[in-house]
């Protein structure tokens, strides 16, 4: 991508103090009863939610792809709606955006990044108001992961722990554990802070009691013997939501590869520095949120800049790549997988020449 590409998303984030000012201006001074509606604070809100909206946008610009910042307001648009903003209030807001947009940048830039944000109110009449649950019943594990996320909002992280172990000594694999057990149940915990149903402490409990419940399985996870395959993971700088990438790793140990998991915000050096050191084949790149897209292809082209670096092959995974399946290609990575049992499979597939 040149830098004319990025041109709209430079000039988004550079004027992003302005562009709040003015889409909330415009905002309020079209309808003031809002000031009635959302209390003296909403106004404050309504910024917070500007610079983020705003973020998103030059995110998703920076990367030519409208359906980033779609996905985006799909999302904020459940999490508003449970937090008693009405959808009609987010299309206004949005509108006022696009029209600042056009108002305030170049021609060019303002069309592309109005575009964009054109997409995103033409998309949100079928966008949902709720989530629905990411445990169901029908999947493998079910009952487990119930009373596993039940123990965890009840602050019990030692009973949550005890039915994990319990179902490895009845012979349950480790694997299945984090597919139907652990990945269900952090997803279900993000959707309920989304939902307003958890705070953001308890969000940050349940997912440290997950992580340390995770170490205690190490045992069985590292008892694999080797196959002379080394696999870096990590999340990018800026990122602090580890889990994910950190299941990924475990995965990957129990496949017989040597695993270096780098853990959260590890800086671009550090990860290349980490590569080469270890003779990695593989390394493993995570992003949570598309605001982090970006990060995952600077820290990819600082890879492929490294001579040193030649023969890693990279995987680029994460909520986005799901949600957008050639995303991977646009970041510059050599493929994606959607769980941690895909990426093994693709992870053979680039070093080892067999069929994924």
């Amino acid at each position: 991508m040149t830098e004319i590409d990025r041109l709209p998303s430079e000039l988004v984030l550079a004027n992003r103090a302005e562009i709040v000012g003015a889409v909330v201006d415009r905002e309020f001074a079209r309808h003031p009863e809002l000031v009635q509606r959302y209390g003296r604070l909403g106004r404050e809100k309504s910024m917070q939610d500007a610079s983020y909206h705003i973020a998103f946008l030059a995110q998703a610009l920076g990367l030519g792809d409208s359906a980033l910042f779609v996905d985006y307001i799909a999302w904020a648009k459940v999490m508003l709606a449970q937090r008693k903003v009405l959808a009609s209030d987010l299309a206004f807001h949005l509108e006022c955006l696009r029209d600042v947009l056009l108002a305030q940048l170049p021609e060019a830039a303002g069309a592309v990044a109005g575009g964009f944000v054109t997409a995103a109110l033409q998309a949100m009449p079928a966008m949902p108001e709720d989530m629905p649950t990411f445990i169901h019943d029908a999947e493998p594990l079910s009952p487990l992961a119930h009373q596993y996320l039940e123990a965890l909002r009840r602050g019990q992280r030692q009973l949550a722990s005890q039915l994990v172990l319990d179902a490895v000594a009845a012979n349950t694999s480790v694997k299945d554990i984090y597919l139907h057990v652990f990945q269900p149940a952090q997803y279900e915990i993000g959707r309920l802070w989304q939902t307003n149903e958890i705070s953001v402490a308890q969000e940050h409990y349940c997912t440290a009691a997950t992580q340390l419940i995770m170490s205690q399985l190490y045992p069985h996870i590292f008892a694999t013997s080797k196959n002379g395959r080394t696999l870096v993971a990590t999340c990018v700088a800026g990122d602090l939501h580890e889990i994910g990438v950190r299941m990924v790793a475990d995965f990957f140990e129990m496949e017989g590869w040597n695993t270096f998991y780098l853990g959260a915000n590890t800086p671009h050096a550090s990860v290349i520095a980490m590569i080469v050191e270890k003779g990695a084949d593989v390394l493993a790149v995570s992003a949570t949120i598309s605001y982090h897209v970006d990060a995952v292809r600077d820290l990819i082209r600082a890879v492929r800049a490294e001579p040193a670096c030649g023969d890693v092959r990279i995987l680029a995974g994460g909520y986005p790549f799901n949600r957008e399946p050639a995303l991977w290609e646009k970041v510059g990575a050599d493929g994606s997988a959607a769980d941690a049992q895909k990426a093994i499979a693709l992870a053979a597939q680039m070093v080892n020449g067999v069929a994924a």
